[in-house]
């Protein structure tokens, strides 16, 4: 069983920045890939940023130039998400993702209010 554990998030001011952690645990080797998505009140789940294993990102187009993914180095399942210039529609909950053999795990979500 694949498990993951969030940590960051919070309330910061419009053009403030928060940081994301995530880290799997459980039997993972191999290809996998990690990513955050969120979801506002009232609104569809989306994907926000993902990174696969080998280091290949993918952003929302919502976020780019803002938001960057990153990963500890090989052998740690843990991904980070860096999240600058905030904006008031960035406020949603925060849900890490890991899709590994073709199943995908969700972590518990994280807060994130951006007010302006």
């Amino acid at each position: 069983q694949v498990q993951l554990v969030e940590s960051g998030g919070g309330l910061v001011q419009s053009g403030g920045s928060l940081r994301l952690s995530c880290a799997a645990s459980g039997r993972i080797s191999g290809l996998w890939t990690m990513g955050w998505y969120r979801q506002a009140p009232g609104k569809q789940r989306e994907m926000v940023a993902r990174i696969i294993v080998n280091g290949d990102t993918r952003y929302a187009d919502a976020v780019k130039g803002r938001f960057t993914i990153s990963r500890d180095g090989p052998g740690k399942n843990v991904v980070h998400l860096q999240m600058n210039n905030l904006k008031p529609e960035d406020t949603a909950l925060y849900y890490c993702n890991i899709n590994y053999l073709r199943r995908d795990f969700w972590g518990q979500g994280t807060q994130v209010t951006v007010s302006s």
